[in-house]
């Protein structure tokens, strides 16, 4: 999988390069490149933004830059384009594994007050959210997106079971995870857990997954009677 990732401050992406995507990268699952929008502005002194027709507070990024920058990068359109918005769809568990299955992404980091619309139409962006909150940038909400799909392409986790067997991947919360020592602090390990009887395990499991939830997040239960 090659991800493209658009932004004017690339240095934020660093933590892309550590722990599990970086050893998936270096493995070769998959190939991250970051570019800077200010390399292709036409402007002097590398500006990528200015003031709103109409006013308002803040600054706007302007179109050229981004246009010039994807049609650079992704010349022959073959990545699926993503620009990271609050007015996007929430990303969910299925977005992460549907996006998974693509070869080529391309994502595009907002700044100050937006994006010049010319630029997402121009290059037909999707639009994709992390959450109803507003951050900075789009950097951020670019990551957790990043983070959260590359957990399901192959490869990537090392056990094909991880990205299966914990909170939203059926619908619920995970259960209570424990390692050694059996007993810290006074507080022990559950017994079951100790027992190596795999199917009372998997019913405490599903058990106090759905306590949790219920605790948590009740608008995740769904009715089964």
């Amino acid at each position: 999988m090659k991800i493209d990732v658009l932004t004017l401050f690339p240095e934020m992406f660093a933590p892309l390069k550590m722990s599990i995507i970086g050893r998936a990268e270096n493995a070769g699952l998959v190939e991250i490149n970051t570019v800077n929008i200010r390399d292709y502005t036409l402007d002097r002194h590398s500006k990528c933004d200015d003031v709103p027709y109409g006013g308002g507070a803040g600054m706007v990024m302007t179109p050229q830059p981004i246009v010039d920058c994807v049609r650079a990068v992704d010349p022959e359109g073959k990545s699926r384009r993503i620009y990271m918005s609050p007015r996007g769809k929430i990303l969910t568990v299925d977005i992460a594994k549907e996006l998974a299955g693509e070869q080529n992404l391309l994502f595009l980091c907002g700044h100050y007050e937006g994006v010049d619309e010319r630029a997402l139409e121009i290059c037909g962006f999707e639009e994709l959210s992390i959450g109803d909150y507003v951050l900075t940038g789009g950097e951020l909400p670019a990551m957790v997106t990043i983070d959260a799909l590359l957990r399901f392409v192959s490869g990537v986790l090392g056990s094909e079971d991880s990205a299966m067997d914990e909170s939203f991947s059926d619908g619920m919360l995970e259960y209570p995870q424990y390692t050694r020592p059996a007993v810290y602090e006074g507080k022990a390990v559950p017994e079951v857990l100790l027992s190596g009887h795999h199917a009372n395990i998997e019913r405490w499991r599903r058990e106090k997954s759905r306590e949790i939830t219920e605790k948590y997040r009740p608008d995740l239960i769904k009715d089964d009677n």
